[in-house]
């Protein structure tokens, strides 16, 4: 899975910003999404289950989330949360 995560990551960075605009729509995807990132606190199964809704709606937009709703697709949530972090942009500049 580890060689898998920066072919992964490549493709969510190049879809980002359509990410973004998608999520944008769904009420809570953002701040559920970035939960674990912000505050450390694992997801809960509910949670992790709302997620995986969220990211079905978004795999129709946007077919690299599809392996997300793939068995052990959950594993890589938190390389999706890394990626769409904001604030990094702000942090170091780079914004990738």
């Amino acid at each position: 899975m580890f060689i898998v995560a920066p072919l992964i990551r490549a493709h969510l960075i190049k879809n980002r910003d359509l990410i973004m605009n998608e999520a944008k729509h769904i009420n809570g995807f953002m701040k559920l999404l970035m939960k674990h990132h912000n505050t450390g606190i694992k997801w809960t199964g509910a949670e992790k289950h709302e997620l995986k809704q969220y990211l079905k709606r978004l795999a129709a937009y946007v077919p690299a989330l599809f392996l997300f709703l793939l068995p052990g697709g959950l594993l890589l949530l938190p390389v999706l949360a890394e990626i769409m972090d904001r604030r990094k942009i702000s942090r170091d500049g780079s914004g990738a």
